[in-house]
């Protein structure tokens, strides 16, 4: 563009998903700096909402109910009347997403260029980001900061827990007590690892190690199905948060432990917003496009294993938004490899 002077108002829109909205905090910090006087608000999911709301008070948080269809954007119009934003940024690829920023008055809207720009987005935007190829998530939201002028790139989150959160965390990681913090499942069940296999991983942490275990995650059946397993097939004592948390609290559990293991999953990157190390376990999709972004050398990447079995191909020759969700894919991963992996990373952390 740029804008000049700096624009007075700025919506982001990412609804979803949690690790994604963890990926938009430094866009949001690059664009504060360079325009301190703008006032920020966000479009986002309500159980995003509920992460990021209480991290970010400078910010006017808008929540979407993504289910309430064509009803909830009649509302959303309404809620808008009288305003008019100078700038929307749409990071979301999805005709959903798109049809909210379709109800957002703005008088510039920025999304993707035009071969990203998957479901159409590229018709609900009049100015698009400069074209790149196989960027990570984060990456790829700083091309948004770079069509608007703003260079200077800040990669931090620098977050303020709120104080019910640490004392919910400092309850159960007192301090100098080294913690794993072992997170199994994600919203997709095709990326959960085999539950005897984290049981494994659990019992060398604490044989080898001397950590504290704590198995953590939503209130949901499958969390609970597969906390559940873990701990029966631990031979080592386990503490089980799994549906005890709120998300503020879990994001401060992760900020005093020592490590995180993970799938693909948005506490992969909670973590990474705290500074906690992760050992992530990817083989459905690439951790080059969705890892943990500070982490990547303690990911086990089985993506190529997967594509070789699954697709009969090569990453390089995959679309760069490929997921390999297949029955028995996670399966590729060995307890040998992570072992290894978390062994590197706390030698590399006394």
């Amino acid at each position: 563009m740029p804008p000049n002077p700096p624009p007075e108002t700025v919506c982001l829109l990412r609804l979803s998903a949690i690790g994604d909205t963890c990926h938009v905090v430094p866009l949001l910090r690059t664009l504060q700096r360079a325009w301190p006087r703008t006032r920020f608000s966000w479009l986002i999911g309500r159980a995003e909402a509920r992460l990021m709301a209480p991290l970010l008070p400078e910010v006017e948080f808008i929540t979407v109910d993504k289910r309430a269809g064509l009803a909830g954007l009649r509302a959303l119009r309404r809620g808008f009347a009288g305003r008019r934003f100078d700038l929307l940024l749409h990071l979301q690829l999805s005709l959903r997403a798109s049809a909210v920023a379709a109800a957002v008055p703005a008088r510039r809207k920025v999304g993707f260029d035009r071969a990203r720009a998957r479901e159409l987005q590229w018709l609900f935007t009049d100015t698009k980001i400069a074209p790149r190829q196989r960027e990570h998530v984060l990456d790829s939201f700083h091309g948004f900061a770079e069509a608007c002028g703003v260079t200077e790139r800040v990669l931090a989150w620098d977050l303020p827990l709120p104080a019910d959160a640490q004392a919910y965390a400092a309850a159960l990681v007192p301090e100098g007590r080294r913690t794993l913090v072992i997170s199994p499942c994600s919203s997709h069940t095709l990326r959960n690892w085999l539950p005897e296999r984290y049981a494994a991983v659990a019992a060398h942490a604490v044989r080898r190690h001397g950590l504290q275990v704590i198995l953590a995650g939503g209130p949901g059946p499958v969390e609970r199905a597969m906390a559940d397993a873990i701990v029966a097939a631990c031979l080592e004592p386990l503490v089980d948060q799994v549906g005890k948390d709120t998300l503020p609290q879990m994001l401060a559990l992760l900020a005093r432990s020592t490590a995180l293991l993970a799938p693909d999953t948005g506490p992969a990157h909670m973590a990474t917003m705290v500074g906690t190390p992760v050992v992530g376990l990817y083989a459905c999709t690439n951790p080059a496009r969705s890892g943990p972004y500070l982490s990547r050398e303690w990911c086990v990447d089985a993506f190529a294993r997967a594509a070789a079995q699954f697709r009969r191909s090569t990453p390089d020759k995959l679309s760069w938004a490929t997921k390999i969700e297949e029955p028995g894919v996670m399966a590729l991963i060995g307890v040998e490899e992570v072992c290894n992996r978390l062994d590197a990373l706390l030698a590399s952390r006394p």
